[in-house]
């Protein structure tokens, strides 16, 4: 069977080249006479496999060597909870621009836990844009800030960061993570869900600087204390074995084809296909405002429900599959994530031109 074009955006492709290495070592890693999914975490082997991961990673990204990275369970939705248990609890405040679903959810979450502010918000256009703020904005003795770096949903993204001032930020960029160079020192904390660009589902990756740690809550419990598995090296309870394998995979090759620049590039240049046709069809529009428009994400409609529906059937039927648009927004969605070939946009761009053409 012919693999399909999926625009999924979570979980989301595998670069094939990832796909076919764990293949080849699914009954035998490295010699060993076992699958990575039968180690013990405790193992010399496995141990390896971890460490080579964390090593990748903190290159790619950059990582300053006071920041620690955790991998951790429960997607980043569990971690809308542990950063108020972790970090506001100073003043017991914190400030939250709200650009989309997860950050409506994350500040929702917080809320639980002290005095959480909404200093900004795009709901009154449907997400559809980044909302300006200004240092004034938020209050300077905040615990933290925080912001969805890329919105899945929504399609929308931050090319700038806000001025907090002198508040930590911290960023969800779970459907941005790894897909360009980001300063990691300019943030508390950054953190995702690995599912969309970095391994499959199962993995949450948490950066955060090493004097944010050791604040949390006496109530906070202690699978969300990100002290205890910093102290732990990840390994404070069993880990998501295979997927850092697979993540591992994935970070290698990032590495291979040149970095976080030239992933970059690569991205921009499949996004541009998509926004350059959007921009001068008759019938397909995007729902984003152009300055704020995600590289990863492009939600996209017609003017019709029913034209909606027979493009998404009659794209899955040609190989292109998982465009149906977020049941919050309609219409349809591509996500181009790292592993989405650049031929895949290519093939995609010239179907929705036939689609055009026979449907104008």
């Amino acid at each position: 069977m012919a693999r399909v074009y999926n625009f999924s955006a979570g979980p989301s492709m595998l670069p094939e080249e990832v796909l076919k290495k764990a293949a080849s070592e699914m009954l035998d890693y490295k010699g060993s006479g076992q699958s990575v999914m039968e180690m013990s975490h405790r193992s010399k082997i496995y141990q390896s496999i971890i460490d080579e991961a964390q090593s990748l990673i903190r290159e790619l990204m950059n990582i300053p060597d006071n920041y620690k990275v955790l991998f951790l369970q429960g997607g980043a939705s569990t971690q809308f909870a542990a950063i108020p248990l972790n970090f506001m609890n100073g003043s017991g405040k914190a400030d939250y621009v709200i650009t989309g679903q997860w950050a409506k959810k994350a500040f929702a979450e917080a809320q639980k836990y002290g005095d959480v502010k909404v200093v900004a918000s795009s709901a009154d256009k449907t997400f559809s844009y980044i909302p300006k703020t200004t240092k004034e904005d938020f209050r300077q003795d905040a615990d933290y800030a925080y912001i969805c770096m890329n919105n899945t949903i929504y399609g929308t993204v931050y090319k700038e960061l806000p001025d907090t001032g002198d508040v930590p930020l911290i960023a969800d960029i779970s459907s941005c993570f790894l897909s360009e160079p980001i300063d990691v020192s300019k943030f508390a904390v950054v953190y995702g869900g690995a599912q969309k660009n970095v391994a499959p589902a199962g993995l949450t990756i948490v950066i955060v600087r090493e004097d944010f740690l050791g604040k949390a809550r006496d109530i906070t419990p202690t699978m969300l204390d990100y002290k205890v598995h910093a102290d732990n090296g990840s390994m404070y309870n069993t880990p998501p074995c295979y997927t850092i394998y697979i993540c591992k995979l994935v970070l290698e090759w990032i590495k291979g084809l040149g970095g976080l620049e030239k992933m970059k590039e690569i991205n921009e240049k499949k996004a541009k296909l998509l926004y350059d046709f959007l921009d001068s069809s008759k019938m397909f529009r995007g729902t984003v405002v152009p300055e704020d428009r995600s590289l990863m994400n492009v939600p996209f409609v017609t003017d019709s429900d029913e034209l909606n529906a027979k493009f998404i059937k009659e794209a899955e039927a040609n190989g292109f599959v998982n465009l149906k648009g977020h049941r919050t927004v309609g219409g349809m969605r591509a996500s181009i994530y790292n592993a989405m070939p650049i031929e895949g946009v290519e093939k995609l761009v010239a179907f929705m031109k036939k689609f055009e053409e026979e449907n104008s």
